[in-house]
């Protein structure tokens, strides 16, 4: 079994001493303590361009870290437990096999046995997947359509069987999120008219992943985080990027929120920097109860 990354409690940054300045959680009502667990891909560890390499690592600056901030302002400590693997896709999920788990283990076994032995608490299960069943799609207008349309299918008939796992194992105080995603590949939009092209048939990828997720949620009444708006990712109102000059909107959150844009050796990457973190986080906990 892999080992359970049990996050720090520090408060990152800005939060940190935002927290600290107001004296906590003062005027909060009952402080909650709720189980955190994070599951998914990259992004579920954060995975930002670091220590040399392009590719980046996990860091303790991902979303599910700011959100414990978040929270932790309004007076709820969330104890994070991780068990996300860059990589990750809906199938990888279910039987394992790949860079953090070797078969019979997986994610979602790991994750069934952590919700089993937490079946009496309070607690958050956010998942983050999807983009790698349609990675593979990315990059090339011709292939986008029938490659999207595939592995989406994929993803709509193993999603719902990852879901009722996590439901059937999860106690009756559990609450969990499913994570949509934005399109980092629109950045390409900046190069040229092939680049263009390209950005077109990405758009369109992540819209009918995004399609796809959002029935599944559904359907087991989970709600799903529209880090899409976070970074809007339709939005071509065009507005004036720092150092390429007028560009859509969409574009200019891109390059804004991930490593995209970015010179080597730090890009171009496609996963959210820290302000792209911190706003899936914000979307994240918009969609939660007020109270755990």
């Amino acid at each position: 079994t892999s080992a359970i990354a049990i996050a720090s409690m520090f408060v990152i940054g800005s939060l940190l001493a935002m927290i600290v300045e107001t004296g906590g959680v003062a005027g909060a009502a009952t402080p909650t303590t709720a189980f955190y667990l994070d599951l998914g891909a990259s992004q579920s560890v954060g995975v930002q361009p670091i220590g040399g390499s392009r590719h980046g690592y996990p860091t303790n600056r991902g979303y599910a870290n700011y959100l414990v901030a978040l929270e932790a302002a309004k007076g709820i400590t969330l104890r994070l437990t991780q068990l996300g693997c860059p990589g990750e896709a809906t199938t990888t999920m279910i039987d394992g096999n790949n860079r953090c788990y070797k078969a019979p283990d997986s994610q979602l076994a790991d994750a069934v046995a952590f919700l089993r032995a937490h079946q009496n608490e309070t607690g958050l299960v956010t998942v983050e997947l999807g983009y790698n069943n349609v990675g593979a799609c990315i990059g090339s207008p011709a292939l986008a359509g029938t490659c999207t349309r595939n592995r989406v299918s994929v993803v709509s008939q193993q999603l719902p069987q990852i879901l009722s796992a996590l439901k059937a194992a999860a106690g009756p105080n559990v609450t969990i999120v499913g994570l949509g995603h934005a399109d980092p590949f629109l950045a390409t939009a900046l190069n040229g008219p092939a680049g263009a092209a390209s950005a077109s048939a990405s758009l369109k990828t992540m819209q009918l992943l995004n399609s796809a997720l959002a029935s599944v949620y559904a359907a087991y009444s989970i709600p799903m985080v529209d880090v899409a708006a976070a970074f809007k990712m339709t939005q071509t109102t065009p507005t004036v990027l720092v150092g390429v000059g007028t560009v859509p909107l969409n574009v200019a959150q891109t390059c804004r929120l991930t490593w995209m844009c970015r010179p080597h050796s730090l890009g171009p990457n496609m996963h959210p920097n820290d302000a792209g973190y911190q706003a899936i986080a914000s979307a994240i906990a918009a969609v939660l109860p007020p109270t755990l």
